[in-house]
């Protein structure tokens, strides 16, 4: 796996912030040769780091190879303090309000198992944040996907 250098990672960023923007306009956003940006986008994209069609960078090239999902009950009168406390977790990787015994569903990273436990507690010190169970992600057998959608032949319905 490639090692991202800074001018990689300014790259990145950039695209999460728009992720079709044009290479002449990402070069000229961030002070770089046209040349150099699509030179850069065509390594990433060969190593693997440029997911397809995506600009998700998978987490293991960020030094973070460990992957939990963790569900946790919420205080739901402290949900705006526990939603802003989580975002500022930058391990945190996505947050969904769920149904069921739980109340979120996180998807989170760590460096090692003593890093998932720090992360693990830092969740646990979000306001309302009052239980959470930890799953660590052994494979992943389907990756996220759509064109099976894509390729359907159902007709969606728009109303």
């Amino acid at each position: 796996m490639p090692t991202l250098d800074g001018t990689d990672r300014r790259i990145l960023l950039a695209l999460e912030d728009d992720p079709r923007i044009p290479v002449v306009l990402l070069a000229q956003h961030l002070g770089l040769a046209r040349g150099t940006v699509q030179a850069r986008l065509e390594k990433l994209a060969a190593a693997g780091v440029l997911l397809p069609n995506s600009v998700r960078v998978p987490p293991e090239l960020l030094g973070r190879p460990l992957r939990a999902i963790i569900t946790a009950e919420l205080d739901q009168m402290e949900f705006t303090g526990a939603m802003r406390a989580l975002a500022l977790i930058p391990e945190v990787l996505e947050c969904a309000a769920i149904s069921g015994q739980s109340d979120l569903f996180l998807q989170v990273v760590a460096r090692d198992p003593d890093d998932m436990y720090r992360v693990s507690q830092e969740i646990l010190a979000c306001p309302g944040i009052r239980r959470t169970s930890t799953s660590l992600v052994m494979r992943d057998l389907i990756p996220f996907r759509t064109t099976a959608l894509l390729d359907s032949h159902e007709t969606p319905r728009v109303e």
